[in-house]
């Protein structure tokens, strides 16, 4: 039964091979085209699978965990941008985690809040192929002007620099 599961997972990781470097309408596209219907066929197999066996098995217990996180599980059906896997945001923490004793003495607890909230910024930068560094100085400078209503805008993912809003324009 795990094996039959781990195949079943291993061709939605093939497809995700196969869109990897694709824009995210296009991954969106074929993901809706080629996963989702693996996708709710891991569902019905597992719901039957689950109701073969007792509530004590440890084959169960692994079971019950995917339905109690399938939203979670599925959210890469309804993004192009998501990643099926969370590799890239722990490849992107690795850094605070080598650092860890470094961070233990943050001094307190708001410092040491202040610090994952800066890292989360910085990292949601990179992973958006933006310099935190430029994006930061152009949000700090523009933030206090921008109506609130716009303030999407400067998200790293939907951010664009005052240079280049001026060349659009």
């Amino acid at each position: 039964m795990a094996l039959e599961a781990v195949k079943r997972i291993d061709a939605l990781f093939d497809i995700e091979r196969e869109i990897n470097g694709l824009a995210a309408d296009q991954r969106l596209e074929r993901r809706r085209r080629d996963s989702l219907p693996l996708v709710d066929d891991l569902q019905a197999w597992l719901q039957t699978e689950r109701s073969k066996l007792s509530r004590s098995s440890p084959v169960a217990e692994a079971i019950d965990y995917m339905p109690k996180r399938w939203d979670g599980f599925t959210s890469f059906l309804k993004d192009g941008r998501i990643c099926l896997t969370n590799n890239a945001a722990e490849r992107a923490l690795r850094g605070f985690a080598l650092g860890r004793k470094s961070w233990l003495f943050a001094g307190s607890d708001r410092s040491a809040d202040r610090a994952a909230f800066m890292a989360t910024l910085i990292m949601t930068a990179k992973l958006n192929d933006i310099d935190p560094q430029a994006w930061l100085a152009d949000v700090l400078a523009r933030i206090a002007d921008t109506p609130i209503t716009r303030l999407e805008q400067l998200l790293p993912w939907n951010w664009k620099s005052l240079a280049a809003d001026a060349q659009a324009a």
